[in-house]
């Protein structure tokens, strides 16, 4: 099956579970093919969060996440942290953008430096190496010298720091509209048409 795009999206450990999904439910959505990798303490997060019990085995994450937001056959699959064949491994096939979303700080400082000991970090490592979009979506507070010099080593190098910090001129109602703004943001950036949020100027 063809689709729009291709894009690779990494859950990590920090808070935000909500924004992750929903942007995974956004670009599927918008017909996008999502290669999804899941840390082992973004499993922790995604059940206390969002109360979602994710298997540990990539070939049944793929059939919840697929049942989860009703994507077609085909249109996401989740790959495991030493699943080095995948296609976000090698230049030669990874897609050009990736967002980390949430990104911790410890998965901050891997793609900073270069690490690639999971599969989240080598395929960060690819998009970089490739001169792709990576998009990093940090959830910290407050943040240390540490953290800000990972984010400007990044930054320099091409890579979008996007913190998760919502507005709210759009007069939010409910934290499904916090999560939707800064998901707005994010697609935005990826060049995706979306209709979660009026961009500034354009307010009901």
């Amino acid at each position: 099956m063809n689709f729009k795009q291709q894009i690779t999206i990494a859950f990590t450990g920090a808070s935000g579970a909500p924004y992750g999904l929903r942007l995974v439910q956004s670009l599927l959505k918008a017909d996008f093919q999502v290669f999804l990798l899941i840390s082992s303490a973004s499993r922790v997060v995604l059940a206390t969060e969002e109360n979602l019990k994710i298997p540990a085995n990539p070939e049944a994450a793929t059939s919840f996440f697929t049942d989860f937001f009703s994507a077609k056959p085909e249109q996401l699959k989740v790959f495991g942290k030493d699943e080095w064949f995948s296609p976000v491994a090698s230049g030669s096939a990874a897609p050009k953008q990736m967002v980390v979303c949430p990104c911790s700080t410890g998965t901050l400082s891997a793609i900073a430096t270069g690490k690639s000991d999971n599969l989240i970090e080598r395929a960060a490592d690819v998009v970089i190496k490739e001169r792709g979009q990576l998009l990093l979506v940090t959830r910290e507070m407050p943040l240390s010298t540490i953290h800000l010099e990972n984010m400007l080593k990044l930054s320099q190098i091409g890579a979008t720091i996007m913190p998760a910090s919502p507005g709210f001129y759009h007069n939010p109602e409910s934290i499904q509209d916090l999560v939707d703004f800064v998901v707005a943001r994010i697609l935005d950036h990826l060049g995706v048409d979306q209709s979660l949020m009026p961009r500034w100027g354009y307010q009901k």
